[in-house]
């Protein structure tokens, strides 16, 4: 059975999903380093299987840990805006919506990541 080539439209769109794909793969395998980290840091090894208040605020105390939380904080929310984005695309909105929805949920996305940082500041600064 041969195959139909692809209408020119559809071709140029595919194209312009190859960046947000690439991301999204390189955002999800980050993701299972810094979550199994993570993971790792604050419940498998704490005895009590659950960092509490204090020990959060001692844990954070540490400027390598906080830049891993960070990074953690942001390729997470890096690649749930992908996928979000992705999901949306689906639904097939002209080029202008989609251009629209991309802006929107970078916005969702920097308000999410200024919104943490500011919490993990105010962790940080409460001990």
């Amino acid at each position: 059975m041969a195959t139909q080539p692809v209408p020119a439209e559809r071709s140029q769109t595919s194209a312009r999903g190859v960046p947000a794909f690439v991301g999204q793969v390189v955002s999800g395998a980050a993701l299972i380093v810094l979550l199994g980290l993570h993971m790792i840091a604050q419940h498998f090894v704490v005895p009590t299987g659950l960092r509490y208040y204090a020990d959060v605020i001692a844990w954070l105390a540490n400027p390598v840990v906080v830049v891993l939380e960070v990074l953690f904080l942001l390729f997470v929310t890096y690649h749930a805006m992908l996928g979000v984005r992705a999901i949306l695309f689906d639904f097939g909105f002209a080029e202008r919506t989609e251009r629209r929805i991309t802006a929107a949920l970078w916005v969702v996305g920097a308000v999410t990541i200024v919104y943490g940082v500011v919490l993990f500041a105010a962790i940080i600064n409460a001990g």
